[in-house]
Formats: C-alpha cells, sequence, structure tokens
C-alpha cells in the first residue's frame, strides 16, 4: 500500500520519520502514518498492487481483515503467522490462507520468544499490578520485529494488525512497531472501525471459513500463558469460563501429590529433577505438571490507554512456578535493600513492556541492573504439588544468606564458646 494514497484520511495521524534501513525512494517511504480505520484501505486505490504485510493468529478478527482485504482487491497480501507456541495450528492456519489466496509466512519463533522476552521476564518478576503475570505484552514487540523484517523483505510500505480499541494490543503493537523505526503505514483498521463477531462470523462464513462460528471468547496463547477475553467473558460483574477453554489447568481425578524440583543457573531456569532442558521444553514440561493440579489460573483487570479497565482470564502454571522460585533464590543470595531497590525496577520495567514500550531505553536500563542481580541466582527448589497448592519443601542456594542452624548462629554472633 502506497502511503501517499492514506494521507488523506481524516482517520490518520502521521509523523515524519526516516530509517535508511528502508531505503530512500521518495516521501512514501519518509512518512508514517498510523492506519485505524476500513475506510483507509477500501479508499487507497493507488497501492493495492503493492504488498502489503498482515499479522495473522488465525482467530476471527486477523482472518476478517484477510477476508476484507481480498474483497477489496489487494493482490500481494503477505500473512505473517509468529509461532511463539500458540494454540492454532499451522495446518488451520495455511487452509485459511489457501481458502482466501494469500501468501502465508509462518515463522518458528518459539526458542527466540523464551531467550529475549521469557527469561528476562522470569528475572523482572514481571507480574501486572501484583495481579498477574504478563504475557501479551512478552509476545508482542517480537511479532512487531518479525513483522517490521518481513515488509522489508517483501518491500511492503504497510503492516496491519488486528486489535482494536478495548485491547491493549493496540498501543504495545503500534508502538513496538513505532520505535523499531518502520517508515509507511501501520496499525489496525478495527480502531475506529469496530464490527459485531456477528457480523465477521457471517462474513467468513460466505467465503468459506464457516469454523469461525464457534470463536465465544478472544483467545492469545503463546507457550507461556493462554488468556481469553471478550464475548462471553466482557462482563467483570458476571463472568463464568467454560472448562473447556482450559488446557494446561486441567485437574486430573485422584492424582497423588508430586514433587518437582527447578534448578536455576545465573537467574535461568535450566533443569526439572535434574534434567537440564531448554527453556522451552522446561516450560512445556511445567505447565502440564503443575498444571494436573490446578495451579496457575489467573483472573485480573487490566487498564486501557485511557484508563478503563477490562478483564482478562489467564492460565500459566509454568509461569507461577517459575516466577515464586526465582524469588525464593533471589531472596536466599541478594540483600534486603538491593531486593527492595529491585522491586521498585521490577514495576517500572512491568509499565514500560505493558505500554509498548518494550524497545524503549528505560526498560533496557532497567533490565541491566535486573540482569546484574539475577547472575546471582544460583540454586534450585523443590516443590510439593497437591490440588490446588504448591508448596516448599527445600530450597536450596550458592553462597546463600539464610541460617541453617539458628541457635549456632546465635552463640557465634555473640561470642559465646563451646563449654
Amino acid at each position: 500500500m502506497e502511503t501517499a494514497g492514506l494521507a488523506d484520511s481524516a482517520a490518520i495521524d502521521s509523523h515524519v520519520d526516516f530509517n535508511p534501513e528502508y531505503g530512500n525512494e521518495g516521501s512514501a517511504l519518509n512518512t508514517t502514518h498510523t492506519v485505524r480505520s476500513f475506510r483507509d484501505l477500501d479508499t487507497n486505490d493507488s497501492g493495492r498492487e503493492h504488498p502489503i504485510v498482515t499479522l495473522f493468529s488465525g482467530g476471527l478478527d486477523s482472518s476478517y481483515l484477510l477476508q476484507c482485504l481480498t474483497r477489496s482487491g489487494y493482490r500481494d497480501i503477505h500473512a505473517v503467522s509468529v509461532d511463539v507456541g500458540d494454540d492454532e495450528t499451522s495446518v488451520e492456519k495455511q487452509r485459511i490462507a489457501d481458502t482466501l489466496g494469500i501468501h502465508l509466512h509462518v515463522i518458528d519463533a518459539r526458542e527466540t520468544f523464551a531467550d529475549e522476552f521469557v527469561r528476562p521476564a522470569i528475572s523482572a518478576q514481571a507480574v501486572y499490578l501484583d495481579t498477574h503475570p504478563i504475557s501479551s505484552s512478552l509476545s508482542r514487540p517480537l511479532i512487531a520485529r518479525v513483522a517490521v523484517e518481513l515488509a522489508r523483505d517483501v518491500g511492503a510500505h504497510t503492516i496491519l494488525h488486528t486489535a482494536n480499541r478495548s485491547q491493549n494490543t493496540l498501543r504495545r503493537l503500534n508502538g513496538a512497531i513505532g520505535l523499531l523505526g518502520f517508515n509507511g503505514a501501520y496499525g489496525s483498521p478495527y480502531e475506529l472501525d469496530p464490527i459485531s463477531r456477528d457480523q465477521k462470523i457471517w462474513e467468513l462464513k460466505q467465503a468459506g471459513l464457516e469454523e469461525m462460528a464457534g470463536r465465544v471468547v478472544s483467545g492469545d496463547s503463546n507457550l507461556w500463558c493462554r488468556e481469553f477475553e471478550s464475548g462471553i467473558l466482557d462482563d467483570p460483574e458476571d463472568h463464568v469460563v467454560p472448562e473447556h477453554l482450559y488446557r494446561w489447568s486441567v485437574t486430573s481425578h485422584a492424582r497423588p501429590e508430586e514433587q518437582v524440583v527447578i534448578r536455576f543457573r545465573a537467574g535461568v531456569p535450566v533443569a526439572i529433577d535434574g534434567r537440564e532442558l531448554p527453556l522451552t521444553e522446561l516450560i512445556a514440561e511445567l505447565n502440564l505438571r503443575a498444571g494436573a493440579f490446578g495451579i496457575g489460573r489467573y483472573s485480573g483487570l487490566e487498564h486501557l490507554a485511557g484508563g478503563e479497565k477490562v478483564l482478562e482470564i489467564r492460565e500459566m502454571p509454568a509461569a507461577s512456578l517459575l516466577l515464586r522460585s526465582f524469588r525464593h533464590l533471589e531472596t536466599a543470595v541478594l540483600g534486603a535493600e538491593t531486593i527492595r531497590e529491585k522491586i521498585h525496577m521490577e514495576q517500572i520495567w512491568v509499565r514500560e513492556a505493558v505500554e509498548g514500550r518494550w524497545f524503549g531505553e528505560l526498560r533496557d536500563a532497567c533490565q541491566q541492573f535486573i540482569h546484574t542481580c539475577a547472575n546471582r541466582v544460583h540454586g534450585s527448589v523443590r516443590w510439593r504439588l497437591t490440588a490446588g497448592a504448591a508448596h516448599t519443601n527445600a530450597i536450596v542456594a550458592e553462597q546463600p544468606l539464610y541460617l541453617r542452624d539458628r541457635e549456632e548462629w546465635e552463640k557465634q554472633s555473640a561470642g559465646v564458646r563451646p563449654a
């Protein structure tokens, strides 16, 4: 899409920005515009021959956007699906792409997501206002980065996503794309054009995608979290989560208690029960083992850009154990004053991630301090898992500050000599 064709829309904000990585081929590449409505796409006759990149999850909103683009005559559509451990399969996504006649790019980013985004979130104790671990705030910057790279590779001047005004993803994706210096049009046409779920389902059914009728909530999933919102979960004052939505935290009947040992090296979880595992596999195993006891379900309110609050439901069994394990070991090796300052720094880190400033300088500066603290976290935590709960029965740290024999310490610190 040519950004010059978008410039006349009143629903677009623009500012001048230049990044040499995207070349210097006229003013269209030097001006950044935010797409905010479907009218921006419908009135852009001159850009329909140019490549356009859309973020594609395989869900209702992203499938409907693709259908709208093909119906409007866009001929070179590149849908990018970034695999961070989500629920939708590549087969399902490919079927939608084939039905609508668009190019599908599936990028396996699970290891990158775990190493570059989840790992620092563990050491940062990334919990939103002491209610639930953050999740989409971690995946969105990675997804944005992949989209910007694809746009550069295929020569696209436009990146679209499908967040709406009641989703925090809107500012997280827009913020990340902007901080990455993309010089083109980007944004979500849903921002100023909300479309009912029934209308989207009906139009997709006409296009041959009848399976979309079963979507009763909006879901977002990755290897760290499965999250649900909207639809039947709109009202915080009256909501019930259908049990079938959960996958990890489904309790087994008459399951006996179980013990699990999680070992950390320099702040990174590296082993379960003595078996060293890549972080992706370690998280996957803990999701199932802890989830089998009903551990790791969360519900809470998050604020939108204007301060309004929306309900979000999560299941995060591995996150529950890993964050608590890290805090136990961190407390064992760091001084109290350092921990107090780190807790303050953690909330700054979380705020920057939540507000879409992952690639900003403030989060990066906080990360340096947090990383320095995490380098001292070596050891293991042994958990006893029972129905609905996890209890520690061993915290073992290298170079710990804790006492193992208080009476002996009291004698030594008081200078009492053995009789």
